[in-house]
């Protein structure tokens, strides 16, 4: 019997098994070993030994119908004769045996075997795939799971076009094997779950799951419609497994967005500031990658956190919008470090560019991500009054030295020129044209006043007693300061006409002889400028 086995007769093995068991049987009832009990339990386990022998062999020819290239037709299909015939021999009912006689009679159950050994031949399947190394391919989970899906398509489309010939409709031969599939991968992917997995892996394994698994590329592909359904299929991840999974997903994406921002900073510092690269300009404004860059950065990792879960893409999206507002502070620090270290010319062009892209930044996220921009508007509003802080401090250290000189004996002579100080300020501010309004208007007002105010500042600080014609001299130069300077910075944008008359003033007053007069000039003063008291 075992040589017929070996030589896979099932049917013949089969029929001398029963013979031996219901003979067995007829003399276990004739109590022909009442004397010799041993005997009887010899026999019965000879029987139980051939039976799972049997067994065994299904086993081996289930797994191998996916192993083998060529399919054995006619071994399967006397393989479902055997079941057949097992069952018939062994109706499942309670009184197959009598107690102490549990060995022989008894249902072999070997369909159920049947279906554990599709099974096992499924697990098996799923870790034949070639699986790399980390150390040996950077992409060892997307290249593992490509050849997963490759392989067990080609089962299954081998299990619809031929192996489901082999047996009758009652067996659900593609449903057995989807499920068996099913619950091999399920297992498969929990354990590499539990890997140490960095931010590409985990979002590769997001993406097969909920993406590839049921898609053309395997379980939905065109050639095995109909008969490979996936409708009942349970998750292919448990609940807090998937959870877990993105929640890793978000704790490794948090470093990688902080690297992408931190990049962005440091090809600032070497690629534009340290080479003095000048800002690029689009419509007559400043433009910078900044907020373009920034933005892509958010859109990309939202489109994939996306195509997983709406739920993934709301939590992306709140990280990156925290990465941001930490990157905002330290991209600040930098610039200032940067600008206080030295005059570089690009400092304004960039400062101005810097300015309009930070306003882009706030209109295109609200508009492409439509998200709350509260907490980022205030922190770049801050962030823009430093800089412009940073502006105008750099604007006093190159008007100071010219403005010091006005009424010294120099600037009477008129060694100096006329333009020196409009000249040196217009140059600093001609950049805030460039500025998006009305921040450029703004800061050009901030500029005028400044320089307007200062300079009345110096003249009317005590001096020495100026001789008649000096004073008249004195007046014309103020005049003619005064026009210049109103006139550079009204043709840079500035709308502060108010500011004309100030230095006018004060040089009708120091060039008026008549005191009726000076009372005239100095009311005058005081109605168009009362802080000036």
């Amino acid at each position: 019997i075992n040589e017929l086995i070996q030589k896979r007769q099932l049917l013949e093995a089969f029929a001398s098994i029963k013979l031996m068991e219901d003979e067995t049987i007829s003399e276990r009832d004739s109590e022909k070993y009442s004397d010799n009990p041993q005997e009887f339990v010899r026999k019965s386990k000879d029987v139980d030994l051939l039976y799972n022998s049997i067994a065994n062999a299904i086993q081996s020819i289930v797994e191998g119908t996916l192993e083998d290239p060529t399919l054995q037709h006619t071994m399967l299909t006397s393989m479902v004769i055997l079941i057949a015939r097992e069952e018939a021999a062994h109706p499942n009912t309670d009184n197959a045996a009598r107690p102490g006689s549990d060995l022989l009679g008894r249902p072999r159950k070997w369909r159920e075997q049947w279906r554990e050994a599709i099974n096992e031949s499924a697990r098996k399947r799923v870790l034949k795939a070639p699986m790399a190394s980390k150390e040996e391919a950077t992409f060892w989970l997307d290249l593992h799971l490509h050849f997963l899906q490759e392989h067990l398509r080609e089962d299954l489309l081998k299990i619809k076009s031929s192996v489901k010939k082999c047996y009758p409709e009652e067996y659900h031969v593609c449903d057995t094997y989807v499920e068996a599939f099913h619950n091999a991968i399920a297992s498969h992917l929990q354990e590499l779950s539990q890997e140490p997995l960095d931010f590409h892996e985990l979002y590769t394994l997001l993406d097969w799951v909920a993406n590839t698994y049921h898609s053309e590329l395997f379980l939905g592909h065109p050639e095995l419609k109909p008969e490979v359904k996936t409708e009942n299929l349970s998750l292919l991840l448990a609940p807090a497994d998937w959870d877990k999974l993105k929640n890793d997903y978000i704790a490794s994406a948090k470093g990688k967005i902080r690297s992408y921002f931190g990049n962005i900073l440091r090809l600032e510092v070497t690629e534009k500031w340290e080479k003095e690269v000048h800002s690029e300009e689009k419509e007559n404004l400043y433009h910078h990658s900044l907020s373009f860059d920034i933005q892509t950065i958010i859109g990309e990792h939202m489109k994939l956190s996306g195509a997983i879960s709406r739920s993934l893409e709301t939590k992306m999206l709140e990280l990156c919008m925290a990465e941001l507002l930490e990157f905002l502070p330290r991209f600040e620090q930098e610039f200032t470090a940067w600008s206080t270290a030295q005059d570089s010319p690009i400092f304004v062009p960039y400062l101005v560019a810097y300015i309009n892209s930070f306003h882009d930044l706030v209109s295109g996220l609200e508009t492409a991500f439509k998200v709350n921009t509260e907490g980022l508007q205030k922190i770049l509003a801050a962030l823009t009054r430093n800089f412009t802080n940073i502006f105008l401090t750099k604007l006093r250290t190159k008007a100071q030295p010219l403005l010091k000189k006005i009424l010294t004996k120099n600037w009477i002579l008129a060694t100096e020129r006329p333009d020196s100080l409009a000249s040196a300020v217009s140059q600093f501010s001609e950049h805030l044209q460039h500025m998006r309004e009305p921040l450029g208007q703004e800061l050009l007002h901030e500029v005028h006043k400044y320089v307007v105010k200062e300079y009345v500042t110096q003249v009317i600080k005590p001096r020495w007693k100026m001789n008649s014609e000096t004073r008249q001299q004195v007046s014309r130069k103020m005049s003619l300061e005064a026009s210049i300077i109103h006139n550079a910075l009204i043709d840079q944008g500035s709308d502060a006409d108010w500011l004309l008359p100030a230095i006018n003033h004060i040089a009708n007053i120091i060039g008026e002889k008549k005191k009726d007069k000076i009372k005239a000039y100095v009311k005058e003063l005081c109605q168009d400028y009362p802080d000036i008291r």
